[in-house]
């Protein structure tokens, strides 16, 4: 007992010399990191504060665009979230006016042939960038990526005038054929994720007698998957959207598409027609709520899609 007891006392006296051997550095990191405690619950509420602050800002225009598509023409622009009067007809005046379902059900193709034209021809050409080595790669990489600098309007009149040529200037053709010689932003964008992969995934398969399609379909195809995925949606929603080239071409009010659609609601409806907005903004909605739900199908594969394109390259 005398000698557990003398242990006990060495044992006490040496942690109180290390307590009074701490330097001011070692309580200076311990009130630091007690000072860190206690402001996380501080920041993590301003962060949920500033995401929801966020979130109603984006919010806000589509809560009033659904509210304003159920009022009376009288109270559209009144800015009451919560309508004095429910006016649900104003969705089947839409569908009896316009033939709405004959300009998505054309959005829907011209759409998919886009975003698969886009997707394919330009994972091939930026395959061509990455895998193959040969003389001026880098300067013909260089001009297709000086295509990005040329604004829309400069390459309007001509490609008109290419397709008037070919007796198609009046067609959907001319809205998603050009994709298929590529883009340069997503060649640019693919080709930073198969440079990323290890050559010796090629060599090995081409040791093994696999062809230059095989090397493409089954080993970079596969990896690169999430970048394939973001150009695919990147181009869904920029045909969906796309204005400008469907005033152009088209001119027959059953090959519309969504946006072109729109328009001529906007002129029958909006300003200079009718003035019934509540019939605009009900057309609003039912084509928004499509490219809507393809976010929330999508958005897994869109969100890591964006974080792998972070960290290629």
């Amino acid at each position: 007992m005398t000698q557990l007891s003398a242990t006990e006392a060495d044992a006490r006296r040496a942690h109180r010399d290390n307590r009074s051997e701490q330097t001011p550095h070692d309580t200076a990191d311990g009130a630091a990191r007690r000072g860190r405690d206690k402001a996380r619950p501080l920041s993590r509420a301003l962060h949920w504060l500033g995401l929801t602050a966020a979130a109603v800002v984006f919010l806000y225009p589509f809560v009033w665009l659904l509210s304003a598509s159920v009022k009376p023409s009288q109270d559209v622009f009144d800015n009451a979230l919560v309508p004095h009067v429910w006016q649900w007809r104003n969705y089947s005046a839409i569908w009896d006016a316009v033939p709405l379902l004959t300009w998505v059900g054309n959005s829907v193709a011209v759409t998919l042939a886009a975003a698969v034209s886009v997707t394919v021809s330009s994972a091939l050409v930026a395959f061509g960038f990455a895998y193959f080595r040969f003389p001026g790669r880098n300067a013909l990489f260089a001009v297709v990526i000086g295509t990005m600098m040329l604004p829309a309007a400069v390459t309007m009149v001509p490609q008109y005038l290419v397709w008037n040529w070919l007796h198609l200037a009046s067609s959907q053709v001319p809205l998603w054929a050009p994709n298929l010689f590529g883009s340069a932003f997503y060649i640019f964008l693919l080709r930073q994720f198969f440079l990323g992969l290890p050559r010796e995934l090629f060599e090995a398969a081409r040791v093994d007698g696999a062809g230059y399609w095989a090397l493409f379909w089954r080993i970079a195809v596969p990896l690169c998957r999430p970048a394939l995925v973001v150009t695919f949606i990147f181009e869904v929603q920029a045909s969906w959207t796309d204005l400008v080239r469907p005033l152009i071409y088209l001119r027959n009010p059953d090959l519309y598409t969504v946006p072109r659609g729109l328009k001529a609601v906007l002129d029958q409806f909006g300003a200079g027609g009718e003035m019934r907005w509540e019939i605009v903004c009900a057309a609003s909605v039912v084509v928004t709520v499509p490219m809507i739900i393809a976010f929330l199908v999508c958005q897994r594969h869109f969100t890591e899609g964006v974080a792998t394109t972070g960290s290629k390259g």
